[in-house]
């Protein structure tokens, strides 16, 4: 049973990815596309965090855990160059 739900996660989980994907290539502003890259580490985030209780290990946390951090940075960064024109005052 267990198997079976991770499967459906794991399917559940790709299409969502391949979604955000097409968001992010064929957004129609830059703010969707910054919006569906936000989304799209957190989706990948998600993944490794399944994928590691999946396999019963915790080595697959650290990596979820960086790719959150580079993804709020980034959106961060994106969103400051959006509003300002430059990150850096």
């Amino acid at each position: 049973m267990l198997s079976l739900a991770f499967d459906v996660a794991f399917t559940l989980l790709g299409l969502s990815l391949a979604l955000t994907l097409v968001r992010v290539v064929r957004g129609p502003d830059v703010t969707d596309r910054i919006l569906a890259l936000d989304t799209l580490y957190v989706n990948s985030a998600t993944m490794l965090v399944l994928y590691g209780l999946q396999l019963g290990t915790g080595r697959y946390y650290e990596a979820a855990l960086l790719i959150a951090m580079l993804g709020f940075i980034t959106t961060v960064v994106l969103s400051k160059f959006l509003t300002r024109g430059d990150v850096i005052e």
